[in-house]
């Protein structure tokens, strides 16, 4: 793996609101599974074409989809009930995929599970962070029928692959880390 000279790796992490207000609280998070994405030699390996940019976005792509199996396992978890003892709702904040990306160093590569994971070698500081991605509202109808589909659409059925690329049609809107507490106050 390609690694910039101060020795850290970019990484995109895939997350979720409760993931980020964690983060803002405790000033760390620990991704589910220590699993991130980033631009790996066997994700170059995979495209004949693309930049370091392409790449990286490549990646986040990875993440954002990621987010999604996060969404529906929260969902799941929550039995349809909201952090606030709310019906969970697809205009509830819960419906936004969310990314996180760190600078962070003993990555190790992870080619047996995809072309861009990797593992983290512990918990994200906030320090680590260089930025923040998150669905606009507008996304929220289309996320919430994603999540619905994720399993399916990973099993190749392409109805759902279509529901899924609505989604994924959203481009997640990017936050400087001082932003993140004020985002999540809106939220």
């Amino acid at each position: 793996m390609s690694v910039p000279e101060n020795g850290k790796l970019r990484v995109y992490i895939p997350a979720t609101i409760p993931m980020l207000r964690q983060l803002v609280d405790e000033r760390e998070v620990f991704p589910l599974g220590a699993t991130a994405f980033a631009v790996t030699p066997a994700l170059r390996e995979a495209y004949a074409a693309g930049d370091d940019e392409e790449l990286a976005e490549v990646a986040m792509q990875e993440a954002a989809r990621a987010s999604l199996r996060l969404l529906a396992a929260e969902r799941d978890g929550l039995d349809d009930v909201g952090a606030e003892g709310e019906a969970a709702t697809p205009g509830s904040p819960v419906y936004r995929r969310a990314v996180i990306a760190a600078d962070v160093t003993g990555a190790k590569l992870r080619p047996d599970l995809d072309d861009a994971v990797v593992k983290l070698a512990g918990p994200i500081s906030y320090d680590q962070v260089a930025s923040v991605h998150v669905d606009l509202a507008d996304a929220e109808p289309q996320v919430a029928k994603a999540v619905d589909v994720i399993d399916a659409a990973d099993l190749g059925d392409t109805d759902a692959e279509f529901v899924l690329g609505d989604a994924e049609d959203h481009q997640l809107a990017w936050y400087a880390t001082q932003e993140l507490p004020f985002l999540l106050d809106l939220l």
